[in-house]
């Protein structure tokens, strides 16, 4: 059903009537006016448009049966509660019917892996903003390495980047009476040593890269003036950020570097020495990983020809600590790990004496533990997981060789193994068990391939029932992401089996360029200006399941979030034939001014520069999907979502791309959440609401 015709008739008018206007003094861009986020005039077109989206799709039989389910799974007390080592204990943060916005809470390991164990509250966010009148949203917490008692936690308002840091002790389970402080604003903050901080913020207004983010690092001793802080590095405005960060390993050593960021994937990497930061000697995109034995791990984004062939993109180093700090202009790098033809490296961690790395195989996932030989060699073993499914190290111990692995795929239930990796041998016990939150028993995964445009073979999952019928006919939901070197592998979810898989549906997650399944190169293929191959990828994917039969364009939606919103909305501009149902979130969907909006700026390594490039400018104009709509054509009625607080991509984009399709006289839902930052809700009930409002609109156009 066209929503354009549940509009009230006054309002509808009123609305073109202001954007007539609007136009008459911006004609290139008539709706800039909604770029103004908290306007009340762009508020009044947001509360409009999500009122009759809501009116239809939360009237629909099926929603209040999928925000129920939605809201059960999300706050169900089975789930594995993460667990951190912290203080000698475990730490989790906790939501539920009955906290909303969280708990942050602490038991013993014993007591963790009990069946049910015996938590103490150590911070009740809810209670925290009922009682200072604030939408507290917890942004995590970093505490100080060894002992881990004096902490830094962040807090936004409604889910936003921005946040307000303060010190927590753990001892006395409260904030520090005139304690470490940073007010609101996108800040990065590391512990230097119990009494020092070095800070990256908005010292005085404007102090702020064109990315919105901060460039001048200070050192800020306890006691202090926040405003006195001592200046120690200053980047330039045109930075993506600057920020600093500390290592340890678990023999006591540190080391205190600063980063500048040059774009979004190139940085320079400056040790942070008595007489001032010195330029370290490694390649921009290269980052320091961890701190193991005395040993620096440095993970390769880009080939290191001066340290030798065989220190490829996606490859494994190490430097020495003490030779490093000597003598940053100088290092003398090892190699670790190098990747095969389908090979990547997926995560690094460690323990007090090991190096923990994780990689993929053809997508699937791998963990090793590496532990440290004399002559800076190491001996290395694979742990005994279950194949075909997403492996990974969770929390680790800094103070033992204790480690969490997780392991999941799409339908088997999350398991977390304990392990001490300084045993010998590759003993793992299971520590918590997800209980299945779906009927799986007649579903089973496959894993294809489609050829791109340019004949490369492009792999891809797709979950359905076992007794499938090929014809067509299948309602088939196909997400990726094709971004940011991001690798995206199977996973668990209860919401998406039991509101989708258990009625019926197909699930397809393709492994398209862009992302990070086969290491750097798989990235590099779609930067920029070469991106469209990423989009003919995506579609590839499409085109080979419903050439196997499997789905049709009459029962095939496509679904992704921020880059992956992009993504969904240039494929349905391109690509308006193969899908009847398009899920837009939180998205980018303004290429030309995306430098303008939030924190666009910052991501000109990922999608090129089109304030410098005529290039880029000349391929976005044919490729950003708000430029690129066209009256005429028979889109689907899409689904756009996004939120008010989402302070990174911001809610300019999907605002402007839904009025230029009322415009065009064209349907589509839209729906922005106040809250929630850049995500789909600052608590469990704002997410189970924008989960069952989505999966309603899916069902309503695929499976009807």
């Amino acid at each position: 059903m066209s929503m354009m015709r549940l509009m009230p008739a006054a309002l509808l008018l009123s609305i073109v009537a202001s954007s007539a206007a609007t136009a008459q003094s911006s004609a290139d861009d008539p709706y800039l006016w909604l770029e103004d986020v908290g306007s009340p005039r762009a508020m009044d077109w947001v509360n409009a448009h999500n009122a009759r989206s809501v009116a239809v799709l939360e009237s629909d039989r099926r929603y209040s049966t999928l925000y129920a389910q939605a809201l059960e799974i999300a706050s169900a007390k089975d789930r594995i509660p993460a667990p951190t080592f912290a203080h000698g204990e475990i730490y989790n943060f906790w939501q539920d019917a009955d906290h909303l916005r969280g708990i942050w809470r602490k038991t013993s390991l014993a007591d963790y892996k009990s069946a049910t164990p015996h938590w103490t509250t150590v911070l009740d966010v809810d209670a925290l903003g009922k009682t200072e009148g604030k939408s507290w949203v917890f942004e995590g917490a970093d505490c100080l390495a060894p002992d881990q008692k004096r902490c830094l936690i962040s807090l936004s308002e409604g889910g936003e980047d921005a946040a307000e840091v303060r010190e927590f002790d753990l001892d006395t389970g409260s904030f520090v009476a005139n304690g470490f402080h940073v007010p609101r604003a996108k800040t990065n903050v590391a512990w230097e040593d119990v009494d020092h901080l070095l800070i990256s913020t908005e010292w005085t207004p404007g102090d702020l890269t064109a990315s919105g983010y901060p460039y001048i690092l200070k050192r800020l001793t306890r006691g202090q003036p926040l405003a006195t802080a001592t200046e120690i590095y200053r980047g330039t405005k045109t930075d993506v950020a600057v920020s600093a960060a500390v290592q340890h390993d678990g023999h006591g050593n540190t080391f205190a570097y600063l980063q500048r960021g040059i774009d979004f994937f190139h940085s320079e990497t400056l040790v942070l020495t008595p007489n001032g930061p010195v330029k370290l000697a490694i390649p921009q995109k290269a980052n320091i990983a961890e701190l193991v034995d005395g040993r620096l791990i440095l993970s390769l984004d880009e080939a290191w020809p001066a340290a030798g062939p065989s220190f490829v993109a996606g490859a494994l180093a190490q430097l020495d600590l003490a030779a490093t700090k000597a003598d940053p202009a100088h290092p003398k790098p090892r190699l670790i790990w190098s990747p095969g033809p389908r090979e990547s490296l997926a995560g690094v961690s460690s323990t007090r004496d090991m190096l923990l790395v994780s990689t993929l195989d053809n997508v699937r996932g791998r963990a090793w533990v590496y532990a440290p030989q004399a002559g800076g060699g190491w001996n290395v073993r694979k742990l005994d997981l279950p194949d075909n499914l997403t492996v990974g190290f969770g929390a680790t111990d800094m103070k033992s060789n204790l480690a969490f692995v997780s392991a999941s795929g799409f339908l088997t239930p999350s398991k977390l193994y304990l392990t001490d990796v300084g045993a010998s041998g590759n003993a793992l016990s299971v520590a918590k068990s997800l209980a299945a939150k779906f009927d799986a028993s007649g579903d089973v995964v496959e894993q294809r391939e489609a050829i791109s445009t340019d004949g490369t073979r492009i792999p891809y999952f797709v979950v359905h029932r076992k007794d499938i019928t090929l014809d067509g006919n299948t309602p088939t939901l196909m997400t990726a992401y094709g971004g940011f070197q991001a690798s995206e592998t199977p996973y668990y979810s209860g919401a998406q089996g039991k509101l989708w898989l258990e009625r019926g549906g197909a699930f397809v997650l393709a492994n398209i360029r862009g992302g990070g399944e086969f290491g750097p190169r798989w990235h590099e293929a779609g930067l920029g200006v070469k991106r469209q191959i990423i989009y003919d990828d995506f579609a590839a994917v499409a085109r080979d399941l419903i050439a196997r039969k499997i789905t049709s364009p009459r029962r095939l939606g496509i679904q992704g979030g921020s880059n992956g919103g992009l993504l969904m909305g240039v494929e349905f501009v391109q690509h308006p034939e193969l899908w009847n149902a398009v899920v837009i979130q939180v998205p980018l969907l303004d290429m030309i001014r995306i430098s303008k909006i939030a924190a666009g700026a910052s991501w000109q390594g990922e999608y090129g520069d089109v304030n410098a490039d005529p290039a880029v400018m000349a391929f976005w104009r044919k490729t950003s999907p708000y430029q690129n709509l066209k009256t005429g054509v028979a889109y689907p009625e899409p689904f756009i979502f996004t939120t008010t607080k989402d302070d990174r991509v911001g809610p300019q984009h999907a605002r402007k791309f839904a009025a230029r399709m009322e415009e065009m006289k064209l349907p589509f839902y839209y729906y922005e959440n106040t809250e929630g930052g850049h995500g789909a809700g600052a608590d469990l009930k704002q997410a189970a609401r924008t989960t069952a409002l989505t999966m309603t609109y899916l069902q309503r156009k695929l499976m009807d």
